[in-house]
């Protein structure tokens, strides 16, 4: 099979689950195809027994109060699990919240995260503002590090290794077996943001202990959406992350819940176009002169190429492109200006094409694969790529121009 089919395959293969996962089952009475919204804060019960009872089902995704989740949360939560090949999953506020609710759950003062330096950005800024401030040693190991040299981050009382393969400014794909492997025989937990590999990486086959996704990503993906999960694949662990979900007042609105459900079913066939789509703009991009380099996990320049032809399905719609080192970055903000079909924005993983510069931006404590040349990353929408060449072509131009 081709990169170019093998992007997409791995999409496409969801369609039954997304379409059947977490769905009402019909009675004599029929139902509705999409559960429906509730909303509400108070839950009412008919005796202080049933309150009672109810309420000791805090960990089986049941209603007992608003602020503990809604039955729409809970459905989405079922599908969100069942697509990451976990247990359970918690729906939380933001794909934010979905990263640092974990490390307070999982880390103790004295205790010690490793962090991949390729980590999303504010995860990085909550780890050196609040964890520190909480007593949490912090370092970060480079992410293309092999075995031999990530034991040399571990201590005696490292607790998590937290990761995010392939990282979203850079796009280094991580060997998350041997990461789990060294986690695990340090008495450490591996925590993977598979926001990038949702649906088409598989975070417990591969050893994970918890995998975080931004829903406002690829399951919600109109743009409109503000939320993230935690899933994970054993008993010991989720009480533990849902106590501090319940602790800390973690929960998505309703509507979010609905809205992200609703998007989820046709995700495998948004996705698989805008993989085919990114793909054959990072081909297309690796052959124009004003770039050195097309940082996209399914081309073999890529770092960890290997890693994702071994363990992905399928390849995600956001890239990095680094121009050769003659332009500024003046030079490149003349040309981001230039699109008309890219929009200028933070998010990815929505229908419509995104265009983000990552020079300057992004703090590291190793080399970078961007290296000190000016860069950008792309989100592919569902745009015809045949426009959005067009598009990069013209913007190219005013690159050039002095």
């Amino acid at each position: 099979m081709t990169d170019q089919n093998r992007v997409a395959e791995g999409w496409l293969k969801l369609g039954t689950t997304l379409s059947h996962a977490a769905r009402p089952t019909p009675d004599e009475r029929g139902c509705y195809v999409n559960p429906p919204v509730t909303r509400g804060s108070t839950v009412v019960f008919p005796s202080l027994d049933a309150m009672q009872r109810q309420g000791a089902a805090r960990y089986d995704h049941e209603s007992i109060y608003g602020a503990m989740g809604s039955p729409i949360q809970h459905e989405l939560e079922k599908a969100i699990a069942t697509v990451e090949g976990g247990t359970d999953c918690q729906i939380v506020s933001s794909g934010l919240a979905a990263c640092t609710l974990p490390l307070l759950a999982f880390l103790s003062a004295g205790d010690h995260c490793l962090f991949s330096d390729s980590v999303y950005g504010p995860t990085r800024r909550f780890a050196e503002n609040m964890l520190r401030r909480f007593g949490v040693e912090i370092s970060y190991f480079p992410p293309m590090a092999d075995e031999k040299e990530l034991e040399t981050f571990i201590t005696p009382n490292t607790r998590v290794i937290f990761t995010e393969s392939p990282g979203s400014h850079t796009f280094e794909v991580q060997d998350i077996p041997m990461l789990a492997r060294v986690a695990h025989s340090n008495g450490a937990k591996l925590f993977v943001d598979n926001t990038w590999g949702f649906g088409i990486f598989a975070p417990f086959a591969h050893g994970a202990d918890l995998s975080i996704q931004a829903l406002t990503k690829y399951p919600a993906g109109h743009s409109d959406v503000i939320a993230g999960a935690i899933t994970v694949a054993d008993r010991k662990t989720w009480e533990q992350l849902r106590d501090t979900a319940i602790q800390t007042g973690q929960v998505a609105g309703p509507d979010d819940c609905w809205l992200t459900l609703r998007g989820l079913r046709t995700m495998g066939v948004r996705l698989a176009q805008q993989a085919r789509s990114a793909l054959d703009l990072a081909i297309w991009l690796q052959e124009q002169p004003e770039v050195a380099q097309v940082l996209h996990p399914a081309l073999p320049g890529c770092p960890g190429h290997d890693l994702w032809a071994r363990d992905f399905t399928g390849a995600g719609c956001l890239f990095g492109v680094v121009l050769e080192p003659r332009y500024t970055g003046q030079d490149m903000e003349r040309m981001i200006n230039s699109l008309h079909l890219f929009g200028i924005g933070a998010s990815w993983g929505g229908y419509e094409s995104l265009v983000l510069p990552t020079t300057g931006g992004i703090q590291r404590a190793f080399p970078s694969p961007m290296g000190q040349a000016c860069a950008f990353r792309l989100q592919i929408g569902l745009e015809q790529t045949t426009d959005l060449m067009a598009d990069l072509k013209q913007a190219f131009t005013q690159l050039r121009s002095a």
